[in-house]
């Protein structure tokens, strides 16, 4: 029997992808399209009555996610099924839940989360991409992703990263744990993936904004332990393009049973 299916209160937890690029990110704003409020409009009906999501990381205005995870509470008697294609019939085509399973109460999609991965994907060729125009970020001279590489080791372990935090995050602590960090390429694709246990506003992006000025042999490849040194976000180099970055996966406990995020996540596999 699905839990809850007695009867009560029963929190619910679902696995979501998405292109990002028509949105304002995900969190609810007046006036403008987010994911967030489409979910929680698609949830809704199935639910037949308001439904109020919680995700695991707030994307911003035009990224995208292979594997964001929220939860919501509800009264409503839902199979896993009902909920998954339920909700799907109210989305448009660029957002999916691609699955949902009852959680213990604790369960907290933010809080719950022991890391998250990110994928920053550029396509580093002469010609500006048509199909991946909105998917990817775009490079046209010749990226050294080796030297990338080594960079970004200077990033891996526990660090005050002010340096790569917004001015506008309102984190109140600039540590974050670096789990790994790699760059590799894949034909004309250059890919950069990181996994911490959170990640500050625009973090991923101005460390991919700092590698991809290394990769152009803008800046040595000691640039990237110098700027995490000095904590200054003005002597890092511009934010990356929202285009290029993906949330790839959210790591949990297993004891609460969720889905692994699909192995090839997002192009290159």
């Amino acid at each position: 029997m699905w839990p809850g299916a007695a009867g009560g209160r029963v929190r619910i937890a679902v696995g979501i992808e998405y292109d990002g690029s028509a949105y304002a990110g995900w969190q609810t704003q007046a006036s403008l399209a987010t994911l967030q409020a489409l979910i929680e409009r698609a949830l809704a009906t199935v639910a037949a009555r308001p439904v109020s999501v919680i995700s695991a990381g707030r994307t911003d205005a035009g990224v995208h996610a292979c594997a964001q995870v929220a939860h919501f509470d509800t009264e409503a008697v839902r199979r896993a099924r009902s909920w998954v294609l339920g909700a799907n019939s109210e989305l448009p085509v660029d957002v999916s839940v691609c699955w949902a399973r009852a959680v213990p109460a604790h369960f907290h999609a933010r809080y719950s989360a022991e890391a998250r991965t990110y994928r920053y994907l550029i396509a580093n060729r002469l010609a500006r991409p048509a199909l991946a125009a909105t998917r990817a970020a775009w490079v046209h001279r010749p990226l050294d992703h080796e030297r990338m590489n080594t960079a970004a080791r200077a990033l891996v372990g526990e660090h005050d990263f002010s340096a790569f935090r917004a001015a506008e995050c309102q984190a109140r602590s600039p540590v974050r744990r670096v789990e790994r960090i790699s760059v590799e390429r894949h034909g004309e694709w250059v890919t950069i993936d990181a996994t911490a246990n959170a990640f500050l506003h625009h973090m991923m992006r101005n460390i991919a904004g700092l590698l991809i000025e290394i990769g152009k042999a803008e800046a040595p490849v000691e640039r990237a332990a110098q700027v995490l040194a000095g904590r200054d976000r003005r002597r890092s180099a511009a934010t990356a393009a929202a285009a290029g970055l993906y949330l790839l996966a959210v790591r949990y406990p297993r004891a609460f049973g969720l889905p692994a995020p699909p192995a090839s996540g997002v192009f290159p596999a």
